[in-house]
């Protein structure tokens, strides 16, 4: 029996080492090389996209009238594109297993910025500082800043489709939160870990199988596999376990993988927030709660209104003519105001496109109290998804979420940024429970973790938990992160209503 359940685990570890392409190449072949493949796609496509923005950043110089390259110049491209690479690599980005995509983009963005001196004082000492102008290194810093992370993404995507993105990992914990940490990397594909095998010395789960991972066994059975099959990575995922028996285990795991991670007893706490210490050869964590610095409040501030000023002036067009259409329909108010609640509490009226007929909540009362399905819905999500109160107008910014785009304003009036937790009505105050006065402690946004993760399919109580993680969790960089997912999703999801 042990050894069908071993043997179901390694043909698992076979077809996840195999590519998806190429399935006739020999798996010894294919194992030795595909480690080094996404390695060195990753990097060509980084080198590539830093030649040719230096071309492109070239042509805008001459266009400007500043002439073209000299040779000393020209010559001094090839080293200071090595010098962004080589930073990326000192910063594990190659190939990056195991990076989120909040912390993947803060080490993109390090990498550049300590690039830029090293780009600066190889120009002075070459003495090609004249001919690599300031407007030249500049175009070519803005332009890697924001193209970098797409284009990374999109390898990975590609990586990811030819079965040479992610490396196979083994749980060891088969209970919940064993199936916890296997659907979080079956669902965080960016994060490169392909689970292949869940085992436990104690518990083997109901019919072999835990959330779609063969049960391999014990953990002496994990280590046997680690050897045939070259896994580096085992995920412990035993928060209970008494802490002298979890160190044992781990001291055994050692022998056999590189990369031990343990999943600690540290329920509601987000990982991002948390910092390992060593006090005088005694580890601890250390637990920040970023938004409640005075100078991180500052600093989202300043990106609200600058982002909001710079999109605002390429989305006018766009709300003008947004405003025309729901005129155009109803011939009744363009804009809707109500009120939300804000920041420590305060109540604000937050302005929206008018998506629903003039009597809207006089017919949602009616609507609850005579249909006790709808009613049910309503209390579940706070949303209907067939509401007959919207207009056709309406029903398009809603599937769009572009009734939204009006908010901008309450954005530059300081009583919305742009992410946040949700701004949530005076009427669900009492629903959102304990979490309320943390949510509340910061500004709530346009778009947040529950729009992006959940949309309109994640339950009230599921909104706010996310809400709740956001705020604890916050960074420049999961703003950041979370903006780009919004674009994402307007553009290629229609889920929302």
């Amino acid at each position: 029996m042990q050894d069908a359940l071993t043997t179901r685990v390694a043909n698992n570890a076979t077809k996840a080492m195999r590519s998806t392409f190429y399935p006739s190449i020999p798996v010894g072949l294919w194992v030795r090389y595909r480690r080094q493949l996404p390695v060195a796609f990753l990097l060509l496509s980084d080198i590539l996209l830093a030649l040719v923005m230096w071309l492109a950043a070239v042509v805008f110089q001459d266009a400007l009238g500043r002439g073209p390259l000299s040779d000393v110049a020209a010559a001094s491209i090839v080293p200071n594109v090595v010098a962004w690479v080589g930073l990326r690599a000192a910063l594990g980005l190659y190939p990056g297993y195991g990076l989120d995509q909040v912390e993947e983009l803060r080490r993109q963005t390090f990498a550049l910025l300590a690039a830029l001196p090293i780009i600066t004082v190889f120009a002075f000492a070459s003495q090609a500082g004249d001919a690599l102008s300031r407007l030249l290194i500049f175009a070519w810093f803005l332009v890697l800043l924001l193209l970098a992370p797409v284009s990374r993404y999109f390898i990975k995507r590609v990586l990811l489709k030819t079965g040479l993105w992610g490396k196979p990992v083994v749980v060891v914990g088969a209970q919940q939160a064993g199936a916890h940490v296997l659907e979080l990397l079956q669902r965080e594909w960016q994060l490169g870990y392909k689970p292949v095998g869940v085992f436990d010395n104690r518990v083997a789960p109901a019919g072999g199988m835990l959330k779609g991972v063969p049960y391999g066994g014990t953990l002496t059975d994990a280590l046997a596999l680690a050897q045939k099959h070259r896994l580096d990575t085992v995920i412990f995922a035993m928060p209970h376990m008494r802490r002298n028996r979890l160190a044992k285990f781990v001291n055994l795991a050692n022998r056999s993988f590189r990369h031990v991670v343990v999943m600690p007893d540290l329920d509601g706490i987000v990982n991002s927030t948390v910092v390992a210490r060593d006090l005088a050869g005694t580890f601890g964590v250390e637990i920040k709660h970023n938004l409640l610095d005075p100078w991180a409040q500052r600093l989202k501030r300043v990106l609200d209104v600058g982002a909001t000023t710079v999109g605002g002036i390429f989305v006018l067009p766009l709300i003008l003519v947004l405003s025309l259409l729901v005129w155009i329909e109803s011939r009744g108010p363009i804009f809707y105001r109500d009120l939300r609640i804000g920041r420590d509490g305060k109540l604000f009226s937050c302005v929206k496109f008018r998506t629903m007929v003039p009597d809207a909540e006089a017919l949602l009362q009616r609507m609850l109290a005579e249909d006790a399905e709808t009613r049910e819905e309503y209390l579940t999500y706070h949303k209907l998804r067939d509401d007959p109160r919207l207009t056709r107008v309406g029903h398009f910014l809603r599937k769009t979420s572009l009734d939204e785009l009006p908010q901008l304003w309450n954005v530059l009036r300081g009583e919305m940024s742009l992410v946040g937790p949700r701004p949530y009505l005076p009427r669900e105050s009492g629903d959102i429970g304990a979490t309320q006065k943390e949510i509340l402690r910061v500004t709530p946004g346009i778009t947040g973790p529950w729009q992006v993760a959940g949309r309109n399919h994640a339950s009230f109580s599921e909104r706010v938990h996310m809400d709740a993680c956001y705020v604890h969790d916050w960074s420049v960089w999961l703003d950041l992160v979370l903006l780009a997912s919004t674009v994402h999703c307007l553009l290629f999801s229609r889920n929302a209503y």
